[in-house]
């Protein structure tokens, strides 16, 4: 790509995270070319369905969340790798409302331009999970699947305006059932 086409096109995703950051991923096609200030037909020669847009915003984040668990896999013991990593992944399904939704449902559709990072991503946390498991820091009757749901259920909850003041109070609750025998200062550790 030449340069000034690549610095249209990280203009583009930047203003798409804006305006996906304030509308969640509702936001409008139309809207994101009128404050990038460039016509709808140039948008779409660069994203031209809102999943491709969708996948260039999130396949970023999602990629980052993949490197994330391979760090703490090597620097943290396998239950605050785990419980620090799931943390991350709220975090991000949280930043923009509705990313829960795209998520879960690319997950399970090999045809989504998400798939393969939905897939990388739920394939570490199940990494960290069976480490957990096998050092015997986290519950067995659980699995990869599990681990998802979890978070996705927890990142819609914390985007809600009536549970949003107990996100970080569900966090706890949730990772502390996670873990086996935690002590509450230690899932506290574990989560930050």
């Amino acid at each position: 790509m030449r340069a000034d086409a690549r610095k249209n096109y990280s203009h583009l995703l930047a203003v798409a995270r804006e305006a996906v950051t304030e509308h969640g991923v509702d936001a409008s096609m139309r809207d994101i070319a009128r404050r990038a200030d460039v016509g709808l037909a140039t948008l779409l020669r660069h994203f031209p369905t809102r999943e491709a847009l969708f996948e260039a915003l999130l396949c970023t984040h999602l990629d980052a969340l993949t490197q994330k668990a391979r760090e703490l896999e090597t620097s943290k013991p396998p239950d605050e790798a785990l419980v620090s990593w799931f943390r991350e992944v709220v975090a991000f399904v949280q930043s923009y409302r509705g990313v829960v939704d795209l998520v879960a449902s690319a997950h399970d559709d090999p045809d989504s331009a998400l798939y393969a990072a939905c897939a990388t991503v739920h394939s570490v946390g199940a990494q960290l999970l069976q480490r957990a498991q096998a050092e015997g820091t986290a519950r067995t009757d659980m699995n990869g699947d599990d681990l998802f749901a979890l978070m996705s259920a927890l990142g819609w909850a914390a985007g809600q305006p009536a549970f949003a003041p107990r996100a970080d109070h569900l966090f706890h609750i949730i990772a502390s059932a996670i873990l086996t025998n935690p002590s509450s200062n230690d899932a506290k550790k574990a989560a930050c």
